[in-house]
């Protein structure tokens, strides 16, 4: 009888996953989500990314202008394109771009007057598939691939039928095989890259040309009949017969013609329709997306849900190939050649160390694994670790955060590298300046190293990178101490406690400070910027992640700590706009928030709400996490309270929706706050599932009650990466009422250094 039910629990377990499989989640996700963006306030800052997961090119529509980094903008109502993109936000330029626009009656190659009209309720975004119909009544049609796209453009009856190549900003150049109904090219555009560096694409007509020709973009200038050009800003045209439907199959490389063509003949070459592809990449994107199963909420939450998992799924890309014998190389954006292996490219590690990669290692654990190397491999090519790739190391932003990454993944079992190699990257990172930015070695170590914290005003935004490397001196700590080499381990215990060094007791905020050790005079906890990066003393007063009870020793008591969180939401939500001189999109998407001083909107304080969990009072998590996601998200083009930020807000999302967090990258642990639905269904890689399960949970019904992890009664306000990955079933009882003595042991606060777990 026992062999029985246990056959027929595999059958229902294997059962279970096909469904899961076999579910139409692309349907829930919208990536016009968050596009509706601007320099002065932001929703996203995304664009409608058509893509496979993680792939190396992706393909959007284009509202703005060549360069410019708003290329979609939801609020627009002309495209003048539709691009090969790469780029990560607004705010960066993009590179290895080209696009391809259609236009009937006449030729026109200006971008500016090649606009068409088009409206939303002629358009679908969907990950596989992007749509949209002009009021000149052309279509285009969009379906990817990991390394190209297969297109359609569908031309009114009658009327004559042009489609331009738009070469972008930089160096290009085409060749056009009208016997072969093909064109050939490379591009050039972007910033930061090493000599050799081109983007080589493949485009394969299925009609015939009626005519073409080149141009080059500065004065427009046509040339009918030309078959090659090279040059900057070169194209190409080409027209059809009138009123034809004209697939396209694309793919572009980094490392060669040869490679470009292998890729689209690997990835296109038996896709016989666009339908074909269409269909394809759902399979791929259903696959992804159901990696986690949710049921019970509503349509709009299952939306945000699957949008949010969608824009973490895209960051960071491949940046490697396959070569004709099935092993995986890359041109390296750092040293200019070609290497066997894998590389990633394309994140800020600012923004994504703190929820983007933690939900990695849990979702893709080999791809997180190979990227591990990728780091490795990055230092050695380059000199540097990565701290923002893009798709070199450009230095921006503050910290050494590609050592989060490194430690995160050996404590959660990801072991694909030599952490010895990692430990002498990272401690070269900490003991110097690089010349690419601030983020690029250590801006101020030296100063760091001697007096215990960088000196403000020498540095800009100084204790915003004291706190961030003390975090980053501790994850160079673990990682030795959990591969036994204690001398890192000596070199980074003495500074990963510096957060001390910039508290200041009379205040009681982190606070600026001089090399004399004399506080920044006329302080202000809300004024912005100076010390701060992109925020003020409210927002980085919790920038402790190794040890929040250190902190809240430092403010003297577990009440004192907690009043201070409830302060966050109550003060008035005031702006003083400090040594920006001005509003910045932050600062006004505070304010439309109107939670006080939560700055949701950017990564300093995202993880903030959890931390309730550590002073004896989880519930108060579980209220603000869900207030969080219910209030800042939604599937919609206003679907974000600020920068998506390659996948970072999303992948708060997501994690917050499971009901953790990753508070401590760098440890094994999940910080508890409040699931969204009903039941959620995590489907690993390793073949277990992982099942959270509140069956009250609703709107009102935030509180956890009472907990069990696999039948047996769970406490702890923090759940372990192993726990997950063993697989079984946490029940939690959800209430409109909070829980007040539950999790409210020593055993139950999630880990911090000076707790000594």
């Amino acid at each position: 009888m026992k062999l029985k039910f246990i056959v027929f629990f595999i059958c229902v377990q294997v059962s279970v996953r096909g469904l899961a499989q076999k579910a139409d989640l692309v349907k829930y996700v919208n990536t016009l989500q968050g596009t509706n963006s601007k320099h002065e306030l932001t929703r996203g800052n995304t664009y409608p990314t058509t893509a496979l997961p993680f792939a190396m090119h992706t393909w959007t529509p284009q509202t703005g202008r060549n360069g410019d980094g708003w290329k979609y903008q939801y609020f627009k109502d002309k495209i003048r394109g539709f691009q090969q993109a790469h780029q990560c936000s607004s705010w960066s330029r993009d590179y290895a771009v080209f696009s391809l626009m259609p236009m009937t009656d006449r030729l026109v190659v200006n971008e500016n007057d090649r606009e068409a009209k088009f409206s939303h309720h002629d358009e679908v975004a969907k990950p596989n598939y992007y749509k949209v119909k002009f009021e000149n009544q052309i279509t285009t049609e969009i379906s990817p691939v990991e390394r190209g796209a297969h297109l359609r453009f569908s031309y009114p009856s009658g009327k004559k039928s042009f489609l331009v190549l738009d070469g972008y900003t930089g160096i290009s150049g085409v060749k056009i095989y009208p016997e072969e109904n093909k064109i050939t090219g490379f591009i050039n555009n972007g910033e930061g890259f090493k000599e050799g560096f081109k983007s080589f694409f493949v485009l394969y007509f299925d009609q015939p040309f009626k005519a073409y020709g080149t141009w080059e973009n500065k004065k427009n200038t046509i040339n009918p009949g030309e078959k090659s050009a090279e040059g900057s800003g070169k194209g190409a045209y080409v027209q059809f017969k009138d009123g034809l439907k004209v697939q396209v199959k694309t793919a572009s490389s980094y490392i060669s013609m040869e490679q470009a063509e292998l890729n689209l003949s690997r990835e296109l070459g038996a896709d016989k329709s666009l339908e074909v592809t269409k269909e394809k990449a759902a399979e791929v994107w259903n696959k992804s997306l159901s990696k986690v199963v949710v049921e019970g909420g509503t349509e709009a939450d299952k939306a945000t849900f699957y949008s949010c998992f969608f824009r973490a799924s895209i960051f960071s890309r491949k940046f490697y190939e396959i070569d004709a014998n099935g092993n995986p190389y890359y041109f390296s954006p750092y040293d200019g050649k070609v290497h066997p292996g894998y590389m990633f490219t394309d994140t800020g590690f600012w923004d994504t160390f703190r929820a983007q990669f933690p939900l990695n290692t849990l979702m893709h654990p080999e791809m997180h694994g190979r990227y591990m190397q990728a780091l490795i491999d990055a230092y050695k090519q380059c000199g540097w670790l990565p701290s923002w790739s893009f798709p070199s190391e450009a230095g921006s932003m503050i910290g050494n955060h590609a050592i989060s990454l490194l430690a995160d993944a050996w404590a959660k079992g990801i072991r694909t590298f030599d952490p010895k190699e990692a430990l002498a990257a990272y401690l070269h990172e900490s003991t110097n300046k690089g010349p690419w930015g601030p983020a690029n070695g250590r801006d101020g170590w030296k100063e760091y190293f001697e007096l215990g914290y960088v000196p403000y005003p020498k540095y800009r935004e100084a204790t915003a990178k004291t706190l961030e490397y003390a975090y980053d001196d501790y994850c160079g700590w673990t990682l030795a101490k959990m591969t036994g080499n204690d001398f890192y381990a000596g070199i980074f215990e003495r500074q990963m406690y510096n957060y001390k060094n910039v508290y200041d007791p009379s205040t009681k905020f982190m606070r600026g400070r001089d090399a004399n050790g004399q506080w920044t005079p006329k302080f202000d906890p809300f004024e912005w910027g100076g010390p701060y990066t992109e925020g003020n003393a409210w927002h980085y007063q919790w920038s402790v992640f190794q040890d929040v009870k250190g902190l809240i020793d430092l403010m003297k008591g577990e009440q004192n700590f907690s009043a201070k969180l409830d302060s966050v939401f109550s003060e008035p939500n005031t702006v003083n706009v400090g040594t920006y001189g001005g509003m910045i999109h932050e600062m006004t998407e505070m304010v439309m928030a109107n939670m006080g001083q939560y700055a949701h909107g950017n990564q300093p304080i995202q993880h903030m709400v959890y931390l309730y969990n550590y002073a004896g009072q989880p519930w108060k998590s579980q209220f603000h996490a869900r207030n969080v996601m219910s209030k800042l998200y939604d599937a919609t083009e206003n679907g974000y309270p600020g920068d998506e930020d390659q996948g970072q807000t999303s992948s708060w999302y997501v994690l917050s929706a499971l009901g953790f967090y990753s508070v401590t990258p760098g440890t094994d642990q999940y910080v508890m706050g409040s699931p969204m639905f009903k039941k959620t269904t995590i489907n690993l890689e390793n073949g277990q599932q992982f099942v959270i399960e509140a069956p009250e949970n609703s709107a009102k019904n935030v509180y956890i009650k009472s907990a069990t992890l696999n039948g047996k009664p769970y406490t702890a306000n923090y759940i372990r990466h192993s726990d997950l990955l063993n697989g079984g079933v946490l029940k939690l009882e959800m209430s409109d009422q909070p829980s007040l003595t539950r999790g409210l042991a020593a055993a139950d606060r999630p880990f911090s250094l000076s707790a000594g777990k």
